[in-house]
């Protein structure tokens, strides 16, 4: 139909990512709360109201004036099969100019940590984000002890770039992060020769 938006969404072997959409609520709600031990220990606090109607239902239109305004892209992980929410990846803080760089963030619930699902999300989107948005810098961040996390980037191809300290408040304290990065030209660790 002409004049109709074409949804937007990235499709890889094992899962669709796309915006969540108002009738996610409760796939989401119950994942975030049946996981909330898994997450919790990594993430900033939870609003009071995190888990309700309204608070979800402010993500959705976040999510589409971002896309739209081309700040970020926050997508669901929705598992092919059988149309089940897996968890939810971001790419952030979109800097446009010289720059060309973004902010990766994601989680995955419980039921679907170390199954390859993170990974298979992070390639589709930062290969997104080269080749469809032109930029030349995904950057990500986590917890130094959060093995999971940091082994998934680097499988993802990221690259460790240091430590940042106090830069996010996790659990309610200031904590530490490591630093990663994927550039769309990475020559670190080549010679002029390779």
């Amino acid at each position: 139909m002409l004049g109709r938006k074409r949804k937007f969404a990235i499709q890889t072997d094992r899962l669709t990512l796309r915006p969540p959409q108002h009738g996610d609520f409760r796939a989401w709600a119950d994942l975030r709360r049946d996981s909330a031990d898994f997450l919790q220990m990594w993430e900033p606090v939870w609003a009071a109201d995190h888990l309700t109607r309204k608070s979800f239902t402010n993500r959705v239109y976040w999510a589409q004036r971002s896309i739209a305004a081309d700040t970020a892209v926050p997508l669901f992980l929705i598992r092919r099969e059988d149309g089940m929410l897996t968890g939810a990846i971001t790419l952030d803080n979109i800097r446009r100019g010289p720059a060309q760089s973004g902010t990766l963030g994601y989680w995955i619930g419980a039921p679907f940590a170390r199954q390859g699902f993170m990974s298979e999300a992070i390639i589709a989107l930062v290969h997104h984000a080269f080749h469809k948005m032109d930029l030349s810098r995904v950057e990500a961040a986590c917890l130094p002890e959060n093995v999971a996390s940091r082994g998934v980037l680097e499988r993802s191809g990221f690259k460790y770039e240091g430590v940042a300290q106090s830069y996010l408040q996790i659990a309610g304290r200031w904590r530490n992060h490591v630093l990663y990065a994927n550039l769309r030209a990475d020559r670190r660790g080549k010679t002029a020769a390779g």
